[in-house]
């Protein structure tokens, strides 16, 4: 991932900008529009359906009071709904917001009541001549209408730990590692998991060491994931049931690196008899190694710093 990716926080921050910049214009406009008519239900309403053919992704326009209460009706693209005349908004999240001094405030997403979908709101101030706050306008936007960039996430390249079930954390010193039909074949298991990946189109796996099994995910078929059991895993003949398939050339975990990172898994799965490795994963694509221990504590680190035995995920301790 380069550096300059965005984390989470500012990838969402930035289309929130986007949706204040499209919408902060038309609510602004509107203001001006409804205070000729502030406190005329019927006038509101009129003034309001005109406003949302300006605004095609917009679900509710309405009004509300200084105190939150409404004193229009819902107006949608299809019709003006008068379930919510005199409805109390005040406790709803878009109006626990501060409004800004421009008068326009975007809510975080939030459930909605209704359709239990993500849901946004605008709210503009409606002022008077004089500067006096009238009301609100509130606009309902569904998140899955709006015209987002909606470029992909990408998750960052770095160490992250997280802790486990605390009853189990609590209880590790009182184990120990049993071995798993896994554990007496891993030599086998482990040269039919870098067969399938290096040559047979498997880009990521997920060895499950106490429980005997694996699941894999192969190039032709990302979308469903297939489950191996221990006569499976020590069959090499499973790799025939998969095709012949060139390693990709954009996978972020060089080809001749799977094996050495399949026999660091093994390393950790011995480490310790209470501290050991009950399931580990790698993805040749993002290049991530995953590590759940007996302590239910979790690892993701990038490969290249799981394989720097010198870091400081191998000096930690795994239990922390």
């Amino acid at each position: 991932m380069n550096e300059n990716q965005p984390t989470l926080q500012q990838s969402i921050s930035r289309q929130r900008k986007l949706l204040t910049q499209m919408l902060s214009d038309p609510l602004s406009r509107a203001a001006l529009s409804c205070r000729k008519v502030w406190g005329n239900r019927e006038q509101l309403n009129k003034t309001l359906t005109e406003i949302l053919q300006t605004m095609p992704y917009c679900k509710f326009l309405y009004a509300l009071d200084t105190n939150a209460i409404q004193i229009s009706d819902n107006i949608s693209h299809d019709k003006v709904i008068n379930n919510d005349f005199g409805r109390d908004r005040s406790q709803r999240p878009y109006m626990n917001e501060v409004v800004p001094s421009s008068d326009f405030v975007l809510s975080p997403a939030y459930i909605s009541l209704r359709a239990k979908r993500p849901s946004l709101t605008a709210i503009q101030i409606i002022r008077d001549v004089q500067g006096t706050a009238l009301g609100f306008i509130g606009a309902d936007f569904d998140l899955r209408a709006l015209p987002l960039t909606r470029d992909l996430y990408e998750e960052p390249r770095q160490w992250t730990q997280i802790k486990g079930d605390p009853s189990i954390r609590g209880n590790v010193f009182s184990q120990s590692r049993i071995d798993s039909d896994m554990d007496r074949h891993i030599d086998v298991v482990l040269g039919v998991i870098e067969e399938l990946m290096v040559d047979h189109g498997v880009f990521h796996a997920k060895l499950h060491f106490s429980s005997n099994r694996a699941v894999i995910w192969h190039y032709d078929d990302p979308y469903r994931y297939r489950l191996l059991n221990i006569d499976a895993l020590t069959d090499p003949n499973i790799c025939l049931a998969y095709p012949n398939t060139s390693y990709p050339t954009d996978a972020s975990i060089p080809k001749n690196q799977v094996r050495t990172i399949l026999d660091g898994l093994r390393q950790l799965r011995y480490m310790d008899e209470t501290l050991y490795l009950r399931a580990g994963a790698l993805n040749i694509f993002n290049g991530i190694i995953s590590l759940t221990f007996s302590c239910d504590g979790s690892h993701y680190l990038p490969f290249d710093e799981f394989l720097n035995k010198e870091h400081a995920f191998w000096s930690s301790g795994i239990a922390n």
